[in-house]
């Protein structure tokens, strides 16, 4: 089909995520076409360096034949299987007890859902049938940090604690709450990483007591804050508010949607921080993206207790997708495929590429650069010394994607000027060399802006 008849049917038919509806409509869509290890290419023929790895999640990197095999034969074996009635298939049995053998400590139970936002959302529902199975009702209140993402469900969307996702909605809750984010380029403690573990375990303690230890049931965390600008903590910071929670008596909650299956490093991030949650979420990398599928861990004693408080009586919690034969063949080939080679050489790759982004750090549009393996950001400034961010009439989401994208590379460009990475573990040397050439390039365009160029004077 001629490109200009697809623009005009996205135009008139498509409802995209996260998007200014009639901007879209203005500007049109860029269609994709095909891919291959960490390039894509659009229907107009042009190829570009997928530094964002889609949205965070084709972390094996594009056109593995292993992975479409997979699903074919799958798909051609039993397309379908529910995990109601007691059923079940082989992938979805096989893949569980895999996770659970690499997964920290005793996060031996394995629930799938369809992406990381419906993940989160069943967290709620399982930790409200826990308390309910130990007799306390009443902790019904949950806590996560600002600037954090737990997904966009309604619920999960009221954890998430980014303006967008709750004007209009009438979220969060009243029984969602934050406390304020590690973020240590802007912490108001300064850049001390004990300064700011104390600082956040302060905030948690406060918080908590201003509800009511009694009522308090939950506190959610990810590895890395990744929507909200790729923030990283202290080392040592999910380990101190791991072990707050347990003294506090609340359940800890990692949200691994984004950081887990080789992103920062290992399988999972929380096992480099040396913490084993209650619960702990996954998707985009557990199928690379090849296929919709999310999952909850739970630890032993969460299990346990849910399934003693229901007795012989149903946990009445599911969805049509969960445990998905295609999905979970998929996710099976995938893992082999991380251990068989890509988690290695993410690390590789996510060496060179912050030492490339820190080569970065003098440009004068650079404020701070920070990251973990594959998983990386630069904060744009006008003024170093200020930390003054980039302004909003400069419409750095907009135009610095843009930039990025002429100059052949995929990057996330937030609204606050905050340039985000997250390439596929398959990058070779000339893919992350090529991603900070390009960026090199795109900043040096940006500063040539007009409304930057003004404040930098």
């Amino acid at each position: 089909m001629h490109s200009n008849s697809l623009i005009e049917l996205d135009r008139a038919h498509l409802v995209h995520p996260v998007a200014a509806y009639r901007t879209h409509e203005k500007l049109g869509v860029r269609v994709l076409s095909s891919a291959s290890g960490a390039t894509v290419t659009d229907m107009t023929g042009r190829q570009l360096i997928d530094g964002f790895a889609g949205l965070w999640c084709v972390n094996a990197g594009y056109g593995h034949e292993s992975i479409v095999e997979a699903a074919a034969r799958q798909m051609r074996e039993l397309p379908y299987a529910t995990a109601y009635f007691g059923l079940g298939s082989e992938p979805a049995i096989r893949l569980a007890a895999a996770l659970a053998e690499r997964a920290p400590g005793n996060l031996n139970h394995v629930y799938f859902t369809l992406g990381g936002s419906d993940a989160i959302d069943s967290t709620v529902r399982f930790i409200r049938f826990y308390y309910h199975a130990k007799g306390t009702p009443q902790k019904d209140q949950f806590i996560s940090l600002e600037q954090g993402y737990h997904g966009s469900s309604t619920v999960g969307a009221g954890l998430t604690a980014l303006p967008a996702f709750h004007a209009g909605f009438g979220i969060p809750f009243e029984w969602q709450h934050k406390i304020p984010s590690h973020y240590v380029y802007r912490n108001p403690v300064g850049t001390d990483p004990q300064a700011i573990i104390n600082a956040s375990r302060q905030a948690l303690r406060r918080k908590v007591e201003e509800i009511g230890a009694e009522r308090v049931a939950a506190f959610y965390a990810e590895p890395i804050q990744g929507s909200g600008g790729v923030l990283v903590p202290p080392r040592g910071w999910m380990k101190a508010m791991r072990d707050l929670c347990r003294e506090l008596d609340i359940l800890f909650i990692a949200d691994e949607v984004i950081t887990g299956f080789g992103r920062t490093g290992p399988l999972f991030a929380c096992s480099e921080d040396d913490v084993v949650p209650d619960f702990l979420t996954v998707a985009k990398g557990l199928t690379s993206g090849y296929a919709p599928m999310g999952a909850v861990f739970m630890t032993d004693h969460v299990y346990n207790t849910i399934a003693d408080g229901a007795g012989g009586s149903a946990v009445g919690h599911g969805y049509t997708y969960s445990a998905h034969p295609v999905s979970a063949a998929v996710g099976l080939e995938a893992l082999r495929l991380y251990e068989g080679g890509l988690l290695e050489n993410g690390r590789r790759a996510g060496a060179r590429l912050m030492e490339g982004l820190q080569g970065l750090a003098d440009h004068p549009l650079v404020g701070d650069v920070r990251g973990r393996g594959m998983l990386a950001a630069i904060e744009l400034v006008t003024d170093k010394t200020k930390k003054t961010p980039l302004p909003a009439v400069a419409d750095p989401s907009r135009r610095i994607f843009d930039r990025a994208w002429d100059n052949g590379l995929i990057i996330r460009a937030f609204g606050n000027g905050v340039l985000g990475y997250a390439p596929p573990l398959c990058c070779t040397d000339s893919d992350i060399d090529a991603i900070v050439d390009r960026t090199r390039k795109t900043l040096d365009q940006t500063i040539e802006d007009g409304d930057v160029r003004a404040l930098m004077a």
